[in-house]
C-alpha cells in the first residue's frame, strides 16, 4: 500500500507500491505513488518518452482508466530492453499488477480485460540452414 511513513530523521516519505511487468524482452519496474496521474518513464514524461504514438499512450493508461485511478496515482517507471511498444506493454502489465497489490477488488476487472496475463509471444529463434526462423534460402531447380 502507498502510505506515508515517518523516517528516523523526522521527515515523511511516501512508500510506493512496486510491481514488475514484462513483454517480449522488455522489463518495466513500476512504482505507484499517490499523486495527480502523471507517468514518468526513465526520468521523462510518457509523452516525451514514446513520442507521437497516441494509441500506445492509451495502452499504458488502460489499467488506470478501467479502475478509475487515472487521477489518483503518479507512476514512476524504469524500463529496460526491447523497443518502445514492448516497453509500453511491460509498463501496462506492471501497472496492472501494482493496482491489484493496492486493492484486490481490481483483480476481476483487470483479469477480464487480459491485463494481468503476461503476453507470451517472443521472437522465435533462428534455425540453422535457414535465413531466419522460418524463411528459407531461394530454391533453384537447375
Amino acid at each position: 500500500m502507498a502510505e506515508k511513513v515517518i523516517r528516523k530523521d523526522g521527515k515523511t516519505a511516501t512508500v510506493a507500491t512496486v510491481a514488475t511487468g514484462r513483454r517480449k524482452t522488455a522489463i518495466a519496474v513500476v512504482k505507484l505513488v499517490k499523486g495527480k496521474g502523471r507517468i514518468f518513464v526513465n526520468g521523462k514524461t510518457l509523452k516525451n518518452y514514446i513520442g507521437n504514438m497516441p494509441a500506445v499512450e492509451m495502452l499504458v493508461f488502460r489499467p488506470l482508466v478501467l479502475t478509475d485511478n487515472a487521477e489518483r496515482y503518479d507512476v514512476k517507471v524504469k524500463a529496460v530492453g526491447g523497443g518502445i511498444v514492448a516497453q509500453c506493454g511491460a509498463i501496462k502489465h506492471g501497472i496492472s499488477r501494482a493496482l491489484v497489490k493496492i486493492n484486490e477488488d481490481y483483480k476481476n476487472v483487470l483479469r477480464q480485460e487480459g491485463l494481468l496475463t503476461r503476453d507470451p509471444r517472443v521472437k522465435e529463434r533462428k534455425k540453422y540452414g535457414r535465413k531466419k526462423a522460418r524463411k528459407r534460402f531461394q530454391f533453384s531447380k537447375r
